[in-house]
């Protein structure tokens, strides 16, 4: 087996005296997308933020692409990071930017592609994600819910990444507009070869999109697996999690178009 794309070894997280983090261990391998739960407090954020090297944890390893992003310069750290895209929840685009820009905007900060070409790419990722160069001139604050969060795809596709973080990627999107996002990071996954590391609360995206889950409870991870296996486990957090009400429709839901 390959080496994981992403290696989380003993990791500790501690602020003052409320540890988060205990002994936490995680492997995600190329091609997954994995999906980070866990009840509130459980440090699913704190361990996505580690993960992109926003923050440093107790003690413990971080390693993506084989590398201790913790301990390794930041000359190198900056040139991992140029190696995966981010998509925040609310789009977190530049409000004085159109459209096409905030999409170059990455390009433009390598300092090394001519302004025709950033353009060009930057028009090729917005069409990706359905966005048509009528709209690419658009300003953020002209931009639907939906819109938002397909330029905010789009730019973080912009480097041509092979680790893509998600954070509740349909948030705030009605039922329609989710199943299409849902659809699109399904496609940009297959067409692109993605890694995908997704933090959501939205069952019915988990189990349309997930090819492991990684559950968070105890202060570590107490399972990591397939859907089905993981909902099978008798922890209570994951029954209730999973197999309560909202569970129940979603696995309804994801049977009948199977």
């Amino acid at each position: 087996m390959t080496a994981p794309v992403i290696q989380i070894s003993h990791l500790r997280t501690q602020f003052d005296d409320f540890i988060v983090h205990q002994d936490l261990n995680l492997e995600i391998h190329a091609g997954e997308i994995v999906s980070l739960v866990g009840g509130s407090g459980s440090g699913k954020t704190t361990l996505l933020r580690q993960m992109l090297g926003l923050s440093t944890p107790t003690s413990g390893t971080v390693r993506v692409f084989g590398e201790d992003i913790n301990d390794c310069g930041a000359m190198r750290r900056q040139q991992l990071r140029n190696r995966w895209g981010m998509l925040f929840q609310h789009g977190a685009l530049f409000s004085a930017l159109n459209t096409l820009d905030n999409v170059a905007q990455p390009m433009r900060e390598l300092r090394a592609l001519p302004e025709d070409l950033i353009r060009d790419a930057a028009l090729l990722k917005l069409s990706m994600v359905g966005i048509t160069p009528k709209d690419a001139l658009k300003m953020p604050a002209d931009l639907s819910g939906g819109m938002i969060k397909r330029v905010a795809l789009a730019r973080a596709l912009a480097l041509e990444p092979e680790l893509l973080f998600l954070d509740e990627p349909t948030a705030g999107l009605d039922p329609d507009l989710s199943e299409s996002f849902v659809s699109l990071i399904r496609g940009l996954h297959q067409q692109m070869r993605l890694t995908v590391v997704m933090v959501t609360h939205d069952l019915d995206t988990l189990f349309a999109l997930s090819t492991q889950i990684a559950v968070l409870a105890d202060k570590r991870v107490i399972a990591m697996g397939p859907p089905q296996e993981v909902i099978a486990l008798p922890h209570p957090f994951i029954q209730h999690f999973f197999l309560g009400e909202r569970g129940q429709r979603a696995l309804e839901v994801l049977r009948e178009k199977e």
